[in-house]
C-alpha cells in the first residue's frame, strides 16, 4: 500500500521528534511546544491520517494495528528513521505502539489511551462526541462564544485545566478540526476495546495531566502497573492536553525521554540548565 499523504509542520534540525496529536485534534496542538522543541531536535508535527487536513489513506486503518502500520508509512514518506516521538490521547497510545515494535527510539506518551475500562472510553468519546457536535454552530456563532472567557472556558473546560490560556482563534481552529475529523467515527469504533499490552525495548514516559477529565489521571496507576520499566511523570496541575496548559513542563519532560535534558531540566552531559522541571516521576 502506498504511504498516505498527510499535511505536517517541519521545524528544527537534529534528531528526529515526530508529533501524534488526539482524536478530532490536528497538528496544532503542539504549537505551544513546538519552537521549544525544534532547538534540539527535527520536529515533525503530523495531521494523523483523516484528521485536520490530512485526507483518509485509500484503505482506512479499522483499528490500532492498521492506524500503527500507517503512521510507519508516515515515517517511510518522511524519509524518518527510527525517530522519537511524543503523542497525547489516541497519539499516546500510537507512540506506545511504536515503542513496542521497536520502530522509534524513544516515546512519550502522555494521558495516553489504552488503560481505561470500557466505561471510561465511553464517557471519554461521549464528552469528545458531544464537543464535536457543539463545533458545528456556525463560525461566527464560535467566535462570539470564544471572545467570551466564561464561555470559552465551558467550552472547553473538560480538555484544558487553564482554558483561559487559547487564544480565539486557536480555540476556533480546534472547533474546526473536531468538527471536520473525517476519521473521528470509524477510530472511536476501532478503539472499543482497546487495551496496550506491548513491552516497549526503548525508553519510554508517560505523563499524566493531574486535572485530566478526560481520561482521569487514576488512569495512571493502570499504565504504571502494565509498564513498570517505563518513567512515570504526573504533570500537575494540568488537563487532557496539558501542551496548552504548562508547555515549559511538557516540553521538559519530552525532551527528558528523548535525552536532550536530564530529568532534572539541565542540558544532557553539560552542566547549564535547559530547560524548566517541576514534574514529578513515580
Amino acid at each position: 500500500m502506498n504511504a498516505p499523504r498527510v499535511v505536517f509542520e517541519r521545524r528544527g534540525t537534529g534528531e528526529p521528534l515526530v508529533l501524534l496529536h488526539g482524536i478530532g485534534h490536528h497538528w496544532r496542538a503542539w504549537l505551544p511546544v513546538l519552537d521549544r522543541l525544534a532547538e534540539v531536535h527535527d520536529v515533525v508535527a503530523v495531521d494523523l491520517p483523516g484528521f485536520g487536513q490530512s485526507p483518509l489513506p485509500d484503505v482506512p486503518p479499522t483499528d490500532m494495528h492498521g492506524l500503527v502500520d500507517a503512521v510507519v508509512e508516515i515515517f517511510t514518506e518522511l524519509g524518518l528513521e527510527r525517530p522519537h516521538v511524543a503523542g497525547n490521547s489516541l497519539g499516546g497510545a500510537i507512540a506506545l505502539e511504536l515503542a513496542g515494535r521497536g520502530q522509534v527510539a524513544s516515546a512519550t506518551a502522555l494521558s495516553p489511551a489504552g488503560f481505561c475500562s470500557s466505561r471510561e472510553l465511553r464517557w471519554a468519546l461521549g464528552v469528545l462526541s458531544g464537543h464535536r457536535m457543539a463545533a458545528r454552530l456556525p463560525e461566527p456563532v464560535l467566535r462570539a462564544m470564544f471572545r467570551v472567557g466564561v464561555l470559552r472556558h465551558l467550552s472547553f473546560g473538560m480538555i484544558l485545566a487553564r482554558p483561559g490560556r487559547l487564544t480565539v482563534e486557536t480555540a476556533l481552529a480546534d472547533a474546526q478540526a473536531l468538527r471536520a475529523a473525517k476519521a473521528f467515527r470509524m477510530i472511536a469504533k476501532a478503539g472499543r476495546g482497546y487495551a496496550f499490552s506491548g513491552v516497549p525495548a526503548v525508553p519510554v514516559t508517560v505523563a499524566w495531566g493531574t486535572r485530566d477529565r478526560i481520561l482521569p489521571y487514576r488512569q495512571s496507576r493502570q499504565a504504571r502497573t502494565r509498564l513498570p520499566q517505563a518513567r512515570h511523570v504526573d504533570l500537575t496541575g494540568c488537563g487532557h492536553v496539558p501542551m496548552h496548559d504548562d508547555p515549559e513542563l511538557v516540553a521538559s519532560v519530552i525532551l527528558a525521554t528523548t535525552g536532550a535534558i536530564t530529568p532534572d531540566g539541565t542540558v544532557a552531559g553539560g552542566p547549564e540548565g535547559a530547560g524548566g522541571d517541576g514534574f514529578t516521576t513515580g
